[in-house]
């Protein structure tokens, strides 16, 4: 059976995974990680880990050179030598 959820640390981890672009459930294991590492345990203290992580996706660039969809485009780009590459069966 699923566990009852805290309705301000959901709210939170879906407007971190808007922000970030990824899934609720991506978020919510990031939130954790997070906490993990911190080695902070109980409900607070993920929420202000959780506000913390959404506060830095928010002051991350939009558009420009630090944007996501910019790291993506550079992640794409075709090396040089690579340009042709085929591979065969």
């Amino acid at each position: 059976m699923a566990t009852i959820q805290d309705h301000d640390f959901v709210k939170i981890c879906a407007e971190l995974a808007s922000c970030l672009s990824i899934s609720l459930s991506s978020a919510r294991r990031k939130v954790e990680l997070a906490a993990s590492q911190a080695n902070a345990k109980g409900l607070d203290a993920q929420k202000s880990i959780a506000q913390g992580l959404l506060e830095a996706a928010r002051s991350r660039p939009q558009k420009g050179e630090g944007s996501p969809g910019t790291q993506l485009d550079q992640l794409l780009e075709a090396v040089a030598s690579d340009e042709n590459f085929m591979v065969e069966d």
